[in-house]
């Protein structure tokens, strides 16, 4: 027995420093990885990643954005949120050994809708409701923090909570998800500036 607790112990203190390596790039759809850059993950990361992020303005997708990198475990999450007249998905494929993501994360597809809906904004209107896509389980107010710009959709729940809340709040950018049908209200809003919302969104969701 006392063989078998040692080496259970040992493989427990090799397991806490143990630095996973993993490729690292970034780039647009007409770009290509270098197989060369690698990175050596903090002990926080324990996965390597591949993800795409893709914005659809109505059903045609305007641009994506890939990348490799290291992962914590909560930030491999796939989902989207949709302010009606855009839309931004981000999927992303996890493994955990060194240098496993050596493919590319395919963007989710821009899918039919759920039965869901929420109110969304049409200029500074916010009476307009939208059909919900995909994953889309929440409907969502999204804020610049400190000024009146607003945006109002569906959200995936993994949007709305969790790593990549956390991030998207890191830019400024406050949060609120509900789970009824029209529960995110049609109040008129302020200024709605959809970009200044999805840019920043799909720069802090594939590497913080």
């Amino acid at each position: 027995m006392k063989p078998l607790v040692t080496l259970a112990l040992a493989c427990a203190l090799f397991s806490g420093v143990y630095a996973l390596d993993c490729y690292e790039c970034l780039l647009t759809a007409t770009e290509t990885c270098l197989s060369d850059a690698t990175k050596t993950c903090p002990a926080s990361q324990t996965n390597c990643n591949s993800a795409t992020v893709a914005v659809y303005v109505g059903d045609t997708l305007t641009s994506t954005i890939k990348g490799m990198s290291c992962a914590a475990q909560a930030e491999c999450v796939s989902g989207s949120v949709n302010f009606g007249i855009a839309r931004t998905t981000i999927n992303t494929e996890c493994c955990s050994t060194d240098l496993c993501n050596t493919a590319l994360a395919p963007e989710l597809p821009n899918s039919s809708p759920n039965g869901k809906k929420c109110f969304t904004c049409v200029g500074n209107d916010c009476t307009s409701t939208l059909e919900c896509k995909g994953s889309e389980d929440r409907c969502i107010k999204a804020t610049v923090s400190g000024q009146t710009v607003t945006m109002k959709g569906c959200a995936s729940q993994t949007v709305c909570s969790g790593s990549l809340n956390a991030q998207i709040e890191s830019i400024g950018v406050d949060v609120n998800c509900c789970e009824g049908n029209l529960c995110n209200n049609a109040l008129r809003i302020g200024q709605s500036v959809l970009f200044l919302l999805l840019v920043p969104l799909a720069s802090v969701i594939l590497f913080n």
